[in-house]
């Protein structure tokens, strides 16, 4: 199988309904806006956080949730509360006395661009600066913590030289051989193919630095080699040489995260093969966010109808939409209140909701900050 069966669930029937979407993705701002405190939220159990402990990066912390909030158009100070945030960081890294502050999703650099693009005076171009030179060589070669994610970052800000420079040396360690970079990762070298911690994630820091013709000519190599096929439907492993029982249909892992970043460099019939076994798995039972869940996986739906025309994507990523705010209930009623977080939670899910209300396929702070 391409995927495992015991991590995905029917999809539910329930047709669209665009007012109890947007019902329900002002109810997720009502509620973050009324949970804060100080510029943070609560931790989630399902994050492995506890109530009262506050990180301020973008991946689980407030920056994240303060950035979804400013572009759902929520009237909360997001000013004030990226200030607090950089300045908790600040004197208390997340993650204690060794963390990458250069990282995206987990250190101040995630802030910094946050500041930046509301129009915070915390926001601090020279530090920024900094920040995206210290990362250039960084060893995981990846988005989270890597040069990757900086390069996002300096894109945002408009910090071109600093983008470029990266650019220049993440181009040099693009292996020809292999068609991929290796990642020192956690204490182990890898090769992992998705968005968040490999490839895929690389190639579109690249965008605009190669050749668009020559991102085409090797993506499609290397996923036409690496695509695991079965009756038509196409997904990816994490990483090379990985078991059969590491197979992932998630954001961060596998079909969806590959089409949602890579989709119009790659043959159309290869996107489509992966978007039929999105489908075909359905919603994930790991909950509706971003990174590992329904929200995520959606929006390749979205990158197939803006790529084919075909409104039968848009009617599926329409459908985990509604999935989604349906496990957003569940996830409520098994702990009482939201979860808090942009790549894991239900800032992440509403911004998706609105992704589907406007056919709109770009993927928060990856394709648009």
């Amino acid at each position: 199988m391409l995927w495992r069966v015991g991590e995905h669930e029917a999809v539910t029937e329930k047709p669209w309904n665009e007012k109890l979407v947007r019902d329900a993705i002002g109810a997720i701002v009502a509620d973050a806006e009324a949970a804060e405190r100080d510029g943070f939220w609560p931790g989630h159990p399902r994050d492995e956080l506890a109530q009262d402990e506050r990180l301020s990066s973008l991946y689980l912390g407030s920056a994240g949730v303060i950035w979804g909030l400013w572009k759902l158009g929520s009237s909360f100070d997001a000013s004030a509360a990226v200030s607090e945030a950089i300045e908790r960081y600040r004197a208390v890294p997340d993650f204690g006395p060794d963390a990458h502050a250069p990282s995206l999703w987990m250190g101040e650099t995630g802030l910094l661009v946050v500041a930046a693009r509301i129009g915070s005076s915390a926001a601090d171009r020279e530090r920024l600066h900094e920040l995206v030179c210290r990362n250039r060589g960084h060893p995981t070669w990846e988005l989270m913590w890597g040069s990757p994610g900086t390069m996002l970052a300096a894109r945002a800000c408009d910090l071109h030289d600093e983008w470029e420079e990266s650019a220049r040396l993440l181009w040099a360690r693009w292996d020809e051989k292999s068609d991929l970079w290796t990642q020192d990762l956690y204490g182990e070298l890898r090769q992992f193919l998705g968005p968040a911690h490999g490839f895929a994630g690389n190639v579109h820091a690249l965008r605009g630095y190669v050749d668009e013709d020559v991102l085409r000519g090797r993506v499609t190599r290397l996923l036409e080699r690496t695509a695991q096929r079965q009756e038509g439907l196409i997904n990816w492993p994490p990483a090379l040489k990985e078991p059969p029982s590491k197979i992932r249909v998630q954001w961060c892992h596998g079909a969806p995260g590959i089409i949602s970043t890579l989709g119009d460099l790659i043959p159309q019939e290869i996107a489509v093969g992966g978007g039929e076994l999105i489908w075909r798995a359905g919603p994930l039972r790991k909950g509706p966010g971003l990174c590992h869940g329904t929200a995520g996986n959606g929006f390749a739906f979205l990158k197939l109808h803006d790529l084919t025309g075909d409104h039968r994507w848009l009617e599926r990523a329409r459908r985990f939409a509604m999935h989604a705010i349906r496990q957003l209930q569940q996830q409520r009623d098994e702990v009482g209140r939201g979860r808090y977080t942009l790549w894991t939670g239900d800032i992440g899910v509403a911004l998706y909701l609105k992704a589907c209300l406007n056919a709109q396929p770009a993927f928060p702070t990856i394709d648009a900050f």
